[in-house]
């Protein structure tokens, strides 16, 4: 296992692709943070409060999961693409065991850029705005929690990648999953539609950097019910990728 965990870590690193997506996430979550604080601190007429002030700093949230999940598909999908798959499953013709080395290194690498890029868009952000501290309730929270998120988007796109095998349709599924299908379930009627909405994706997932009081779901447990989603996604994406041909 050591030696393919090696093996794809030395893709990751080499491959452009990676670490230009790896930069923009980063880039989108700094920038945006800093941008909307700027703007925010120049129109507020008063002192913003702690929680909206985490809040401003942290939204460029939406926009870096979509460069994590679009490198989460890329680490799996160009490999089918270039039919590089074949020469790698002749080194590792144990599947699985393949898959959870992908998964091992892009956890690791994308949890470490995510944190960074999370903590560094708050400090930022809070140099601009003066409205909170790592200190307040809720706080710590806000800023793992996004790091962590972002984490989680990415091994979505690594899921929805290693089950469709076509990098753009896999990249269009995650924008579906993580974007624009979460919203549209706010206007679901009834108490059904409610459950739906709580637990659908990335509407679960936000719980955890940005609780909801509309949503009954509390932090951890949307997390969990979001790595549920992504759990469910692998689990079928590994009996296909041992039942089919590279």
């Amino acid at each position: 296992m050591i030696d393919i965990i090696r093996s794809e870590w030395t893709k990751i690193r080499s491959v452009r692709s990676t670490v230009w997506t790896l930069a923009i996430t980063a880039l989108l979550m700094v920038g945006l943070g800093a941008l909307l604080s700027g703007s925010a601190a120049s129109s507020a007429e008063g002192p913003i409060d702690p929680v909206s002030a985490t809040r401003i700093s942290l939204n460029g949230i939406m926009l870096a999961s979509m460069a994590t999940a679009t490198l989460g598909v890329l680490v799996i999908s160009s490999e089918y693409r270039t039919g590089g798959i074949r020469t790698t499953l002749m080194a590792v013709p144990r599947r699985l065991k393949l898959l959870a080395g992908k998964i091992i290194v892009f956890t690791a690498v994308a949890l470490a850029v995510s944190m960074a890029a999370s903590l560094a868009s708050f400090l930022i952000g809070q140099a601009i705005l003066d409205g909170a501290a790592l200190g307040d309730p809720g706080t710590v929270r806000a800023v793992t929690g996004t790091g962590l998120y972002l984490t989680a988007c990415g091994l979505f796109g690594l899921a929805l990648g290693a089950l469709i095998r076509h990098t753009p349709g896999a990249i269009v599924s995650a924008v579906a999953l993580i974007l624009v299908l979460p919203p549209l379930t706010n206007g679901l009627p009834g108490r059904w539609g409610q459950v739906v909405r709580d637990h659908f994706t990335s509407n679960a997932g936000m719980e955890l950097p940005f609780p909801s009081d509309a949503n009954q779901l509390g932090p951890w447990s949307g997390f969990g019910v979001y790595l549920a989603w992504i759990a469910v996604v692998l689990v079928v994406a590994a009996v296909l990728m041992r039942r089919r041909d590279a």
